[in-house]
């Protein structure tokens, strides 16, 4: 069972601005980049569950998570259809991201109040999900929309709340870009989370870029 309702992830997401974005088939390397994470500040963290086996390792991702990491709220991404929403909701998935819009797994994760972002590119598609119950849709692939396409949607749409993942970086021009826009929070991946850093095993370099890109977002919203 989820630690978070979905309005409680809802409010994690607004407050720090960041979704760290990951996945690797080696569990304790995964431990070690959630707790670099966690120490960095961040509070939320989506699993990009892509691998073989990969709900083996999330499984033991997230009782690590609930047991030493207070507060940090494990989800997962890159889920395609609602029997794998359902399985990683048994294994306390804090909440659901997709690569595009499916009513299956709306429905799956509406009953049992999981917060889900579902991947959009269009206002039919936005509209859609709201629709279905979506708090946060996510913008996906974000660079190929870029944050004038948030812009354009936020004016007639200003309750839409929007998560650009993909195209989005550390760098403080391309995130104010982003949040002057009217994003609610970014998803980031490789950009964050690079293969420099996993190769190297380097988790002071993660720990130092997650705090330096939390306190740049808190300083841009200011």
């Amino acid at each position: 069972m989820s630690q978070f309702t979905r309005n409680e992830v809802v409010r994690i997401m607004q407050e720090t601005g960041l979704v760290p974005l990951f996945y690797h088939s080696d569990i304790e390397l995964g431990k070690k980049i959630l707790k670099a994470c966690y120490d960095g500040g961040a509070r939320l963290l989506e699993f990009t569950a892509r691998g073989d086996f990969a709900h083996e390792v999330f499984s033991e991702l997230n009782k690590y998570a609930i047991k030493e990491l207070p507060g940090m709220a494990l989800g997962v991404g890159s889920i395609t259809d609602a029997g794998a929403a359902s399985l990683y909701i048994q294994m306390g998935a804090n909440f659901i991201v997709t690569p595009s819009l499916r009513e299956d797994i709306a429905k799956v994760c509406n009953r049992r109040k999981i917060l889900w972002s579902p991947g959009c590119g269009s206002l039919t598609e936005i509209n859609a999900a709201e629709e279905l119950g979506c708090e946060i849709v996510k913008l996906f692939p974000g660079a190929i929309y870029g944050s004038e396409f948030v812009k354009a949607i936020k004016g007639p749409q200003p309750w839409t709340s929007i998560m650009p993942t993909g195209g989005v970086t550390t760098a403080e021009d391309n995130l104010k870009s982003w949040f002057d826009a009217g994003v609610i929070c970014v998803g980031m991946g490789s950009q964050l989370i690079s293969k420099q850093i996993l190769e190297k095993r380097d988790y002071i370099d993660l720990e130092k870029k997650v705090r330096e890109t939390l306190a740049l977002i808190k300083k841009i919203r200011k």
